[in-house]
């Protein structure tokens, strides 16, 4: 199972970014968030994946660890520690084999919070953080559209101003914790005229009347992620829901985004780590023709192929980290790093389905999970055929 110690090489490239800042400190933290989710999440996630549901409490149970935006400031109730600490949280979960779990916490600590805390004012910071450290509120963020994925500028939702309020009006799909959320962070045009520059964020309580979601979408992996629909029918958000200034939505989308990439970046190479470890033991108590299977060529330079395709990835990765931690973390660099990190999580989940021969196609092994989860990291967070597009825009104009 996953969790067991890996080898020596393996577990060097895993503490790689304990080097960031203090590491016997965040070492410490890292032992005690991998013990929480071998304790409290790993029993149970099975079935939970079986049910294509997770409970709502278990957001309560991450608040209560100190384990939902760590990153934050102490006054809003965070541990007011530096970002390498919040990718120990998603790196544990991924390499755990966790996603549906990786996937949720990253949307609410590495997207939502930040948003709220770079963009709302005082009240809106003091309000909504503290709920979302602690886990009384469930964050998810609703910019795709049944019409507009990556073309953010082709949204359709409106939220136009009538005197005292905003009447929000459209749909989104495909959002990452929309049936548990107490917050939605909702894009829509308040200028429908003005393109990119119309384009305004608002922070939204499903409480409010002509909020409603839709059905949990059936995936392909992360079955346990309550990603969903949701609807605004006539929705009267007060002036106060306004994030940041109207207007400026898109800037802040694009402000936000070396964040949210580099977070998905986190997962998948933690993932592909934690996927190989467990083809690691696999090959070497599996026999065939009377030798352990780790014994077989091909097996022996796939394993090493892996290897050092992780170590290569998980470079850049510590690299981009520390960039992001100098405020130096650009566009297309967090492009590149997205780009390059999931592409390695499916080709090694690849690798590693297919070393494990029959049984890798068999759902009760976690490689199979791995390679189903692994598929939409390359089309969440803008599909890495935008990611080519934006990094080749910084290299020859557009």
């Amino acid at each position: 199972m996953y969790g067991r110690a890996p080898p020596p090489l393996l577990e060097g490239i895993h503490a790689q970014l304990n080097m960031t800042i203090d590491g016997s400190e965040i070492k410490l933290f890292r032992d005690n968030v991998r013990r929480f989710l071998v304790e409290q999440i790993q029993p149970h996630y099975v079935q939970w994946e079986r049910e294509s549901w997770m409970p709502r409490e278990i957001w309560s149970l991450l608040g209560e660890n100190g384990l939902l935006c760590v990153d934050q400031d102490e006054a809003h109730g965070g541990s007011g520690v530096p970002f390498p600490y919040s990718a120990v949280v998603l790196e544990e979960a991924a390499h755990l084999g966790l996603g549906s779990l990786a996937t949720g916490l990253s949307v609410h600590s590495d997207i939502c919070a930040p948003y709220v805390q770079h963009m709302g004012s005082s009240a809106q910071k003091d309000y909504w953080l503290p709920r979302l450290v602690s886990g009384e509120t469930v964050a998810a963020i609703a910019m795709t559209e049944p019409g507009a994925g990556s073309d953010l500028q082709g949204m359709r939702s409106t939220a136009i101003r009538q005197g005292d309020h905003y009447v929000l009006n459209g749909s989104k799909t495909f959002i990452t914790n929309g049936q548990h959320a107490g917050l939605v962070i909702v894009a829509a045009k308040t200028d429908p005229k003005a393109g990119a520059k119309g384009v305004s964020l608002f922070l939204v309580d499903p409480a409010l009347p002509g909020f409603s979601r839709g059905r949990k979408l059936e995936k392909l992996g992360l079955h346990s992620q309550d990603t969903s629909e949701l609807f605004f029918d006539n929705v009267q958000l007060p002036l106060d829901a306004l994030l940041g200034e109207e207007g400026r939505g898109f800037a802040y989308l694009m402000q936000e985004l070396p964040r949210e990439r580099l977070a998905i970046a986190v997962t998948a190479v933690a993932a592909a780590e934690g996927v190989l470890q467990e083809t690691i033991r696999y090959t070497t108590e599996r026999k065939a023709f009377g030798v352990a299977i780790s014994q077989m060529q091909n097996t022996r330079f796939t394993l090493a192929q892996c290897a050092t395709d992780i170590a290569c990835v998980r470079a850049f990765l510590d690299q981009c980290v520390d960039q992001y931690m100098g405020n130096a973390l650009d566009v297309p660099t967090a492009a590149m790093i997205k780009l390059a990190a999931t592409d390695l999580q499916g080709k090694v989940a690849d690798a590693c389905l297919q070393l494990h021969g029959g049984y890798g196609y068999m759902t009760e092994y976690p490689v199979a999970r791995a390679y189903v989860d692994a598929r939409v990291q390359r089309i969440y967070g803008g599909t890495n055929e935008i990611m080519k597009e934006v990094i080749a825009r910084s290299l020859v104009g557009r």
